[in-house]
Parts: C-alpha cells; sequence; structure tokens
C-alpha cells in the first residue's frame, strides 16, 4: 500500500548515495529511551488477543499433525513391521546415515583434488564469478543521472513500512524505465511526506524527506544514504512512557504534536521551515534546524 508520494528535483539526489554507518551505542539507547519499543509491544499484545481465535481453530490441525509424526516416530521404532515396503524403506535410510551425514571420512576430497582449485589468479578467471558484464549493469543501476526524475513512494506492506526512492529514465528509444534504487525501513506507518533541501548535515543543500505518520513524532530522513537506520532529525515525539499496572501516562516532547501527523508543507523560500498539520487539531510552524517549534495553532 502506497500511502504518500514526492517528488525530488532532478540534479539535486547523489550521483552515488553513501553507504549508511552502523549505529553508535549512543543511538541505540536513545532508541531504548524513545518508548518506540514499549510501543511495539502494546501492539503486538493488541494483535495476539485478535488472534486468539485463529490459534484456536489451529489446534485441531497441531493435533492431527502431532499424531501423524507420533505414528511415523512408531513406525521407524517398530520392532515387528509386516509390510515389506516398509522394511526396505527403513533399511535404506538406515544405510545412508542420515546422522553422520555431514562428516566427512579422513583422505577423501569432495570437491577437488588439491589447494590449486580452490583459488584463481586473478577474478576474470574464475568462471564461477557471476557475469562481469552483469555486475557492470547492478553498477551502472546504482548512478543516479542528473537528468533521471527520482519519486519518493512511503509505503506499508506486511506491516513493514518503507521509503522507496525510485528511478525514472529516459531510454534512448524515448521510453522509460522506473526502478526501486534503494529503501529505508522506517518505524511506523506513513500518512504523508515532504521534500526539503535544508543542509541539515552542513553544506549548500540536502537531500531530506519529512515524513508524518500514526506518530505524533516528525521523522526527516537523508534519502542520500543507504540502509539508513536513523533519522536526521525527530521533530516533537513522546519523550517517555510510564506504566502503573493497566494504566500508562504518556510525556510529549516539548511542543508536540498529541497525534497522528496528517500533513506536511516545505517553504521553499525559508527552506529551514517546515508545517505540519495533526490529528490533534493543531498546526505547527517548525524550524528543523534547532528542532524548535516557532508558531502553534489549536
Amino acid at each position: 500500500m502506497i500511502a504518500a508520494i514526492s517528488w525530488v528535483p532532478k540534479g539535486v539526489a547523489k550521483s552515488v548515495p553513501a553507504e549508511a554507518d552502523p549505529p553508535s551505542k549512543e543511538e541505540i539507547e536513545q532508541i531504548l529511551k524513545s518508548g518506540l519499543l514499549d510501543k511495539r509491544e502494546d501492539s503486538d499484545d493488541e494483535e495476539a488477543e485478535e488472534d486468539m481465535n485463529v490459534d484456536e481453530s489451529k489446534e485441531n490441525e497441531d493435533d492431527e499433525v502431532a499424531i501423524a509424526l507420533a505414528a511415523a516416530d512408531a513406525l521407524g521404532k517398530a520392532t515387528q513391521v509386516s509390510s515389506v515396503g516398509t522394511n526396505d524403506i527403513i533399511d535404506g535410510l538406515k544405510e545412508l546415515d542420515m546422522d553422520n551425514y555431514d562428516e566427512e571420512e579422513e583422505g577423501i576430497e569432495l570437491f577437488g583434488s588439491g589447494l590449486k582449485d580452490l583459488y584463481y589468479a586473478s577474478n576474470d578467471m574464475d568462471p564461477y564469478l557471476k557475469d562481469k558484464d552483469n555486475d557492470s549493469e547492478e553498477d551502472d543501476d546504482m548512478i543516479i543521472r542528473s537528468d533521471d526524475s527520482v519519486i519518493v513512494c512511503a509505503s506499508n506492506e506486511d506491516d513493514v513500512s518503507h521509503l522507496e526512492i525510485m528511478i525514472l529514465e529516459d531510454l534512448s528509444d524515448g521510453e522509460t524505465n522506473m526502478y526501486v534504487h534503494h529503501a529505508l525501513i522506517i518505524p511506523a506507518f506513513p500518512l504523508c511526506t515532504a521534500w526539503l533541501d535544508c543542509p541539515i548535515k552542513g553544506g549548500e543543500r540536502g537531500n531530506f524527506i519529512a515524513v508524518g505518520s500514526m506518530e505524533p513524532a516528525i521523522e526527516i530522513w537523508d534519502i542520500d544514504i543507504i540502509d539508513e537506520v536513523q533519522p536526521s532529525v525527530i521533530l516533537g515525539g513522546i519523550a517517555d512512557i510510564k506504566r502503573k499496572g493497566k494504566k500508562k501516562s504518556i510525556k510529549y516532547k516539548k511542543d508536540s504534536h498529541k497525534d497522528a501527523v496528517l500533513g506536511l508543507s516545505w517553504n521553499k523560500e525559508y527552506r529551514n521551515i517546515l508545517a505540519s498539520a495533526s490529528a490533534d487539531h493543531s498546526v505547527k510552524v517548525w524550524d528543523v534546524t534547532t528542532e524548535a517549534c516557532n508558531l502553534n495553532y489549536e
């Protein structure tokens, strides 16, 4: 399901996106403190309750499987078997000695006659490496050209949310080709997006997508990085979740929305300004460089 879509101006994206660095210890601790995992546990508990009826309906099926496995086990261990065909099968399995299948006998070389078969002087000489022409084509697909059109699709499939960076290229024969260049996994179901080029990380301009979701936080992702696991900026969101029995209290960050973010709009003239609208009936104006809310209307 595609929930939102945004164009990226031509020539803005890096020709070859950078690889993401693994999250630091501080970033991991920040994720744990954010309460996101606790909220996911709540979601899992709700889904578990909804699936109780389904689990009950599967019990009979599981019982039948258990009975079948027990019967098969008894058949294999029986001392007297009347069927000649079954005896043949059991004898054959014993002869194969499947329990020791992975153990190699000394002196036997299964895949070669010596070390000379284990390597080649160069990759060009190795026939088992995939075709070099295909490698060249894959490397070529990773390049984003200045005349390529770039689209960012926010989608959800099998309860996993993504930002898919798609390339729309003009081919030499006058036709067009569209494909997913890379994708980023995001933590919550997306509802809206807005592209912005504010230089959050320095330089003259950036290439970012702001994402509004079912959560009160607004995440801004660097789409010039492949396999990024953390947004560059988070505006608002949950500061802490406290539990007392079955009840829980949520503490929000200062000036945060209190409900899902339904709309986002970037100010092209004042490039550090982003406006947001929420299901909590409020409109906020953010400075993405300071992560502060400058204006609030409810």
